[in-house]
């Protein structure tokens, strides 16, 4: 265990930290599953809806600093093109 006052900060820093990330990863991977989901049933309405929610957490996770920008870019972009491609199917 640390003795100095600056390194217990900094464990209860870190502590406060590693939570906050855990929370936010969970949030934006849970909203993933949802799109994917929703691509299985075949629910071209719903897959467009949970992505926009997906979208949003992945962007917040970004900002909070969690995952990279680029790692956020291609989460969106692969979700995307597959409920874009939903959609086309359906409509063909």
């Amino acid at each position: 265990m640390a003795h100095h006052k600056d390194a217990l900060k900094r464990i209860k820093q870190d502590e406060k930290r590693r939570l906050r990330n855990q929370a936010v990863k969970t949030h934006y991977r849970n909203r993933i599953k949802k799109v994917k989901a929703a691509l299985e049933s075949g629910q071209a309405e719903a897959a467009q809806t949970a992505l926009q929610a997906a979208i949003g957490a992945i962007d917040r996770a970004v900002s909070k600093g969690v995952i990279r920008k680029n790692t956020g870019s291609r989460y969106k972009s692969r979700l995307s093109r597959a409920v874009k491609d939903l959609a086309r199917s359906k409509a063909a």
